[in-house]
């Protein structure tokens, strides 16, 4: 009861204050609802925009092919430019001119795509898509800067391990024995029971032999012509 009187006299001190800022009151209450309506619209807005991205994607996905899907999914990245479905697109399309041989363009998506979202969770795969497109034009050397770049974005050993398997693979047609060889071991160690792991093997084990031998076959250095691999670049979704 002692309470409920408390109460009684705190309300009845409080009332006239009240009564006084009536005007401020409704006010501030008005300001607060209105935010919370807002907050409510534009996630409400955001998820339905998330939404509609993702069955758009899914929907291109799984109706087109070729060169039409790469000009599909740049639509779906430019109607919704903020949504991960959009990001997604961006990267499908530059992964579809890749595989459709047309590296320049492929390239020049992936680096949209760094450039309009740096700070996304897929801007190792982009870095690694534009390394990707300067290795298939064949500029070795630019190649390897921009695997290296990728390196430094990447933060899952499988991304790293494609690129250090890639820039190898580029040291061995330089004839860079020694450089090739460290990075597989590199790759071996850090995925001991994974295929790139066991790609890694085999290629210095291969690359051992074979500069041995042309160790033995020319005092001058190595002389071995080694076939080059695919550009090692795949989107994951």
């Amino acid at each position: 009861m002692q309470a409920q009187d408390a109460t009684a006299v705190y309300f009845f001190k409080l009332w006239p204050w009240i009564e006084a800022n009536k005007k401020r009151i409704i006010i501030g209450v008005g300001i607060i609802i209105a935010a919370i309506f807002i907050f409510s619209f534009v996630s409400w807005e955001k998820s339905k925009g998330e939404v509609d991205a993702g069955q758009a994607l899914t929907s291109v996905m799984i109706s087109t092919e070729g060169s039409q899907l790469a000009d599909a999914c740049l639509k779906i990245a430019a109607d919704h430019p903020s949504t991960l479905a959009g990001q997604r697109a961006l990267l499908q399309a530059a992964a579809s001119l890749f595989e459709a041989g047309r590296y320049a363009d492929s390239q020049t998506q992936f680096q949209n795509f760094l450039d309009q979202h740096p700070d996304s969770a897929f801007s190792g795969q982009a870095a690694l898509g534009v390394a990707a497109c300067i290795d298939a034009q064949g500029k070795p050397d630019l190649a390897v800067d921009a695997y290296q770049r990728a390196i430094g974005s990447l933060s899952d050993a499988e991304g790293t391990g494609v690129a250090k398997l890639a820039i190898a693979r580029i040291y061995e047609t330089q004839g860079k024995f020694k450089e090739a060889i460290a990075l597989y071991g590199e790759v071996m160690h850090a995925n001991p029971n994974g295929a790139l792991g066991s790609e890694a093997s085999v290629r210095a084990m291969e690359l051992n032999a074979k500069s041995s031998s042309a160790t033995g076959a020319s005092a001058t250095g190595p002389a071995v012509s080694l076939p080059a691999a695919n550009v090692p670049f795949q989107l994951s979704h």
